[in-house]
């Protein structure tokens, strides 16, 4: 053998050693898991690949940060609500924002962002509640309603420049959509994408089975440390969240009121609906509508899904009688 003939057999030996290794890897993937803190809340990720996929991860969720927290001054958001009229070149914003406004029409303004001042009036747990005046009430109503912010080619104008948004209540769904669309392009199709609650699931789980999303029971824990189980649902190929009204409440005059607030009164809601778990083809729309059905109540939640079968729902409500029910 000449001697030129060394080097390139030790190339084609590691050449093909890398190969060999490469196949290997590519066919025998494993579950990998990622958590995090993100949107003021925690992430579980898990998914079967090859890598570690958590810097994609991170770096998908960054940019849903940079669009929609009201926490991040250079957000999009935070340049919108600082402004009376802004030029938005951001499409996920964008993307949130129209999504946002076909869920207000769906829900005749049971979902409405920007419902934001009449929560921080009322503060986390309601303790501002015994500021709360006629007059504060009447203030809100000035500067709440869906219907009062407006967009054209990219251009963001509010009719009055306190008018606040927030997207929380559609932007943990949003991240697990956006999460989720990553793992995919990477030819994903066994995970589970959950941000606070907010899930999106596909294939199977570890054990090869469908994936068990559990829901609470509804419980008064307003430190959350009881994590009982009302049911476990086998899902796969869907996004679930569920919005809850027995962990943040308070009671004046013998009346429970629920920390969900009425965009049409600003107003924190009563009524006998505990939870709502919504199933639908995407997170964003079943965070949205999961917020909306519990400013709704039991009756015109049930309705709504009626008028869009694509869209189901497990609700847990107290019947008269003080019984806890669910279907």
């Amino acid at each position: 053998m000449k001697k030129w003939h060394y080097p390139f057999l030790a190339f084609l030996i590691i050449g093909t050693i890398l190969i060999l290794s490469k196949s290997k890897q590519t066919a025998n993937p494993e579950y990998r898991s990622a958590q995090g803190l993100v949107f003021g809340t925690r992430y579980n990720i898990t998914y079967l690949y090859n890598d570690d996929l958590k810097p994609d991860i991170e770096k998908t969720l960054a940019r849903v940060d940079n669009a929609l927290s009201m926490f991040n001054p250079e957000s999009t958001i935070s340049r919108v609500n600082n402004y009376e009229v802004v030029l938005v070149s951001d499409p996920l914003f964008l993307k949130v924002f129209h999504r946002a406004m076909e869920i207000s029409e769906w829900t005749n303004g049971a979902f409405d962002i920007t419902v934001a001042p009449a929560v921080n009036a009322w503060g986390f747990g309601f303790k501002h509640a015994e500021n709360i005046k006629q007059s504060t009430i009447d203030s809100l109503m000035e500067i709440t309603g869906y219907w009062k912010i407006h967009e054209l080619n990219g251009m963001i104008e509010k009719d009055d420049p306190r008018i606040m948004l927030d997207c929380s209540a559609i932007a943990k769904g949003f991240g697990s959509d956006m999460v989720a669309d990553m793992l995919r392009s990477k030819g994903i199709d066994d995970f589970m994408v959950e941000i606070g609650g907010e899930i999106v699931v596909s294939g199977h789980n570890p054990k090869g089975k469908l994936w068990n999303i559990g829901i609470s029971k509804p419980v008064d824990d307003s430190l959350s440390v009881n994590n009982e189980l009302q049911t476990v649902i086998p899902v796969t190929d869907i996004a679930i969240a569920t919005s809850g009204n027995y962990r943040n409440f308070y009671v004046k005059d013998g009346r429970k009121y629920a920390h969900t607030i009425d965009p049409h009164t600003c107003m924190p809601v009563s009524h006998n609906l505990l939870s709502a778990t919504v199933f639908a083809s995407d997170c964003a729309t079943a965070d949205a509508l999961a917020t909306s059905m519990m400013v709704m109540g039991l009756d015109s939640a049930q309705a709504l899904c009626a008028r869009h079968p694509e869209i189901r729902a497990y609700f847990i409500y107290e019947a008269p009688d003080g019984t806890i029910m669910a279907q």
